[in-house]
């Protein structure tokens, strides 16, 4: 289920809630509506109140992580590869052709992650394909070193590859991580029954239906955030395409 079907349903159940309060408040007797019964229900959303936010701030906190590490990866990857590059270069012309090698690969990786339609492939999905490290690695020790300089040079390069690929697995790992649904769940039924009791002694008017209705849109809105940055490679909130291009533009030249 995607971030947006996760945030319509948690908008709907939260709403939900509070106008089920609302509408409770109407059939209820007097005796349930007194002073008493208004300050335990208080007492009780309050401590739902205190619960939800704190898990919330926790998950939010945790996909920004997540989704920060990622990105991290992605920009010393990209490092790496410029690394790799000026390494073969300096290793001289038998390492030309590697080098074309190398940006065809990186451009392939690109235009699968970030393809210009905009339609993006999560990193599971490119698995399929053989990775940068897999194309470049052989052809770098098919080179026979001449000299100690070209030897030290092949050997940073395999280092390098290395580094990438161990870089490819690391991203795939952390994009698999998602909230568990279970986890939502038992959050949103918190979030519900809070709101329920918001509803419960709210006055029936346009100021708080409004009122409800914002309330409901932000926790909906926090619960998006977190779907949506557990999932870095696709959707709105996504990582930037730009250290990759930057990159692209360099090597090889």
């Amino acid at each position: 289920m995607n971030a947006w079907a996760v945030a319509s349903i948690t908008f709907v159940c939260v709403l939900g809630g509070a106008l089920g309060g609302m509408w409770l408040r109407s059939v209820l007797s007097e005796s349930h509506l007194s002073e008493a019964s208004k300050d335990i229900v208080k007492l009780v959303t309050g401590l739902i109140a205190t619960l939800s936010a704190l898990v919330l701030g926790l998950l939010i906190a945790s996909a920004k992580s997540s989704f920060d590490s990622i990105n991290g990866e992605f920009k010393e990857t990209a490092t790496k590869v410029i690394l790799l590059d000026r390494a073969l270069a300096q290793y001289g012309p038998d390492a030309n052709a590697l080098r074309a090698a190398l940006r065809n690969a990186y451009a392939g990786r690109l235009n699968r992650l970030f393809p210009q339609d905009g339609r993006r492939m999560v990193e599971s999905d490119s698995f399929s394909e053989p990775s940068l490290a897999e194309i470049v690695e052989p052809r770098v020790q098919a080179l026979v070193p001449a000299t100690d300089a070209q030897r030290t040079l092949r050997s940073r390069a395999m280092q390098l590859i290395y580094a990438i690929d161990q870089a490819r697995w690391n991203t795939f790992e952390q994009s698999g991580t998602r909230t568990p649904p279970a986890f939502v769940a038992v959050l949103v039924f918190w979030l519900a029954a809070m709101f329920a009791g918001f509803g419960l002694f709210a006055p029936r008017n346009i100021t708080t239906l409004t009122a409800l209705i914002i309330g409901a849109l932000s926790v909906a809105t926090a619960i998006f955030l977190i779907e949506e940055m557990n999932d870095p490679l696709a959707g709105v909130i996504a990582i930037s395409s730009a250290p990759m291009r930057n990159t692209l533009a360099i090597i090889g030249k």
